[in-house]
């Protein structure tokens, strides 16, 4: 069964960048965007043997996510269930029979840490209800998490310290998550490789040097670690400053 997550940075120009074929070949079973930047109606996007479900934000052209799957689940839900954080579409949850799918868009704390208090009031929360979500059944958790959690995901880790994505702040809630009984499926298979980026800047020809940062992730309940089969990062992907991250499970 195959996952895959990107942060489209917009769905209706990257549709215009090769959306549609870099779905029809990655071939997933889920497929979860984020950063969709969509309101109802704005996009007639469709795929067979698909049913997909949408979380706006009420904020035109921002945020926003989606997931497009090739199964029924029993249950889809969207947001934390509290109006402070579900005004801007950044969760959609689906319940599987044995295991649920939380797409997220974790809130940027913004230039000058504008938003870090904010964000810290978000990571408490989101991790209760993941905590919440595994006491029923295992979960997967998949999206831009908006943060390097070590210096080994990131180009330039010293010069980008005190930055909204490497903050200690931001890193330590990363690692409080884990400790709390979830797996980063990524570093679960390579835990040392590096230069292993999903987010490029636009400017000085970052992509092109590779100087980005590893902020898409997929993270799993300790249980299920044994059905973990592969975890990879698609690169050759184009049409977003990100590129689909993905995880194949037994």
């Amino acid at each position: 069964m195959k996952f895959i997550s990107w942060n489209v940075n917009g769905l209706r120009a990257c549709c215009e960048k090769g959306f549609k074929e870099a779905f029809a070949r990655l071939n997933a079973d889920f497929f979860c965007l984020q950063e969709t930047k969509m309101q109802a109606g704005q996009l007639d996007l469709s795929f067979e043997n698909y049913t997909s479900y949408w979380n706006y934000a009420e904020k035109k052209g921002y945020s926003g996510t989606a997931i497009f799957t090739r199964h029924t689940p029993l249950n889809v839900s969207y947001g934390l269930g509290t109006a402070e954080h579900d005004r801007e579409g950044r969760v959609i949850t689906l319940e599987m029979p044995d295991f649920y799918l939380v797409n997220v868009y974790t809130p940027n704390s913004q230039d000058g840490l504008k938003r870090l208090d904010y964000r810290m009031k978000w990571e408490d929360d989101f991790r209760a209800y993941l905590l919440q979500l595994n006491n029923r059944k295992p979960v997967i958790v998949c999206g831009d998490l908006n943060v390097a959690h070590k210096e080994i995901d990131l180009k330039n880790p010293k010069s980008n310290r005190k930055n909204a994505g490497f903050t200690d702040e931001e890193r330590e809630k990363f690692s409080e998550l884990l400790q709390s009984g979830f797996t980063d499926t990524f570093r679960h298979f390579y835990p040392d490789l590096e230069g292993a980026y999903s987010w490029w800047s636009y400017r000085f020809r970052a992509r092109e040097k590779n100087a980005g940062w590893r902020i898409d992730y997929f993270l799993v309940s300790r249980s299920l670690e044994n059905r973990l089969k592969s975890a990879s990062i698609h690169t050759e992907v184009f049409g977003s400053d990100h590129c689909p991250v993905e995880i194949e499970l037994f």
